[in-house]
């Protein structure tokens, strides 16, 4: 690993690690997302606490946080693996950000930013994947564990070359929903548009 990669993934990690779904509820004094409704700190729980324009604003946040990074690190020519380590380390930015207690979200958001680099069709496979499955079920989580495990055969398909990092970021975010997954096999799952202090 060449000082360079080392760099890449430690602005990867520091960038990820900036929590906007805490600041924006700062911004527009909303309860802290990390003790206010589901107690997670993105975007779905904004959306409960604050509405859709907060909602869209840490979206938008989150998104950025794992795109900039890995498209960067594109630029750099860094190889598959790296790409994959740096996309990684935004999302562990945000699952334990340096800045706010290592107390950090799901990363959805992020590692799907992080996924955009490789081009606008593996996007939209992954936004009507999830749009589909919340639409008919209402699971922000089970659109997303579907969505994203889904991935590296949306990518095979599209550009074969980038399998592995979004696979290793496919383990991650599945491994870091594995709560949800067991609230859902027991019918206790909250639902996306569920007020009050829904797990999530």
């Amino acid at each position: 690993m060449t000082a360079l990669t080392i760099l890449l993934l430690a602005c990867a990690y520091l960038l990820g690690s900036i929590s906007s779904a805490i600041l924006v509820c700062r911004l527009f004094k909303l309860p802290d997302p990390r003790t206010g409704g589901s107690g997670n700190p993105g975007a779905t729980n904004v959306y409960r606490l604050g509405g859709r324009f907060p909602a869209i604003l840490v979206l938008v946040f989150d998104i950025l946080k794992g795109t900039l990074p890995v498209w960067v690190a594109y630029f750099f020519d860094q190889q598959a693996l790296g790409l994959g380590l740096i996309a990684v380390a935004a999302c562990l930015g945000h699952i334990f950000p340096l800045f706010f207690e290592f107390k950090g979200g799901k990363a959805v958001a992020t590692a799907f930013g992080a996924m955009l680099p490789i081009g606008l069709p593996l996007a939209g496979l992954l936004i009507v994947c999830w749009v589909l499955v919340v639409f008919l079920t209402g699971y922000s989580s089970l659109g997303a564990v579907v969505a994203v495990s889904l991935a590296p055969l949306f990518t095979w398909l599209i550009k074969p070359d980038y399998v592995l990092p979004v696979t290793m970021l496919a383990i991650l975010i599945v491994a870091r929903h594995r709560s949800n997954i067991l609230r859902l096999v027991r019918g206790q799952e909250g639902k996306i548009w569920d007020k009050g202090k829904t797990k999530e």
